[in-house]
C-alpha cells in the first residue's frame, strides 16, 4: 500500500488541532501537529505533503512562518484565519500560500481542498516522459514505476529492463541482447542473471496486480505487452 499523506496541521487553538486531527485521521492522513510558529520550523524535517498554517500564531505568525520556509518547501500551504480584509488575502498569497481559508469553515469543505490541492500536486509529478500502461505507469524522467500511485521499488538494473522492455512494446529479446542493453558491452555478470531479475520485476508487479506486462517467449527471449 502507498504510504498516507502526512498533513503538518498549526494552531494555537488545541481545540482546532485535535477536530483537524480527528477527522483528516478518518481519511487516512498522518498528522503532524505544531501549536506555534517555531513548532512548525522543527516538524519541517517530517516532510508533509501539506501544511494547514494558522494565521494568528504566538511567535511567528503565519505570514511570517510562511515567508521563512517558501523557498525550502514546495507543498502547498493553506492558511486558516479569521481575518476578511483582503489585503490580509493579499498578504497571504503574496508570502508563497497556496490557498485562504476562513474561520469558522466546513470541514467537508477543508477536506476537498486538502484532497483536491495534493491530487494538483501529484499531476506535477506526471509531468514529462510517461507511459502507462493500465494502471501501471512509468516516468522515464523521474526512472520511476507507479501503480495506481504506489511507487514500485525496483533496483536500477530492474528500472533499466522494464524500460528498455516498455519503450519496445511487442518486441522481443533475447537475453543477451536485453543484457547488452541494460549492462553495456562491458558488464560483468553472466547473462543467464537476466531471468532472476526478470523473475524479481515480476514478483514486485504482482504484489500490486496480477496482469503480466512481461512475456517470456519460449526459446527466444522476453517481450513488454502491456
Amino acid at each position: 500500500m502507498c504510504g498516507k499523506r502526512k498533513l503538518l496541521i498549526a494552531d494555537d487553538e488545541p481545540g482546532i488541532i485535535q477536530l483537524l486531527k480527528d477527522y483528516f485521521e478518518m481519511q487516512e492522513y498522518q498528522i503532524i501537529e505544531a501549536k506555534n510558529g517555531p513548532e512548525v520550523l522543527d516538524r519541517l524535517s517530517q516532510k508533509p505533503d501539506l501544511i494547514l498554517l494558522d494565521v494568528g500564531m504566538p511567535f511567528l505568525d503565519g505570514f511570517e512562518v510562511c515567508e521563512r520556509i517558501r523557498s525550502h518547501v514546495s507543498c502547498p500551504i493553506l492558511f486558516l484565519t479569521a481575518r476578511i480584509e483582503e489585503a490580509d488575502r493579499i498578504r497571504g498569497f503574496m508570502a508563497g500560500g497556496d490557498d485562504y481559508i476562513l474561520k469558522p469553515f466546513s470541514i467537508d469543505e477543508l477536506g476537498a481542498r486538502v484532497a483536491a490541492h495534493l491530487r494538483r500536486e501529484e499531476r506535477k509529478k506526471t509531468d514529462g516522459a510517461v507511459k502507462i500502461f493500465d494502471h501501471l505507469a512509468i516516468h522515464y524522467e523521474e526512472k520511476c514505476v507507479y501503480y495506481k500511485g504506489c511507487p514500485i521499488p525496483f533496483t536500477g538494473t530492474e528500472y533499466k529492463i522494464v524500460e528498455w522492455l516498455s519503450l519496445n512494446p511487442g518486441q522481443v529479446f533475447s537475453k543477451d541482447h536485453l543484457y547488452e542493453k541494460v549492462r553495456g558491452y562491458d558488464g560483468s555478470a553472466d547473462s543467464s542473471i537476466m531471468m532472476e531479475h526478470i523473475r524479481r520485476i515480476r514478483s514486485k508487479i504482482k504484489k500490486h496486480t496480477d496482469r503480466v506486462f512481461i512475456e517470456t517467449v519460449w526459446g527466444v527471449g522476453y517481450k513488454w505487452i502491456g
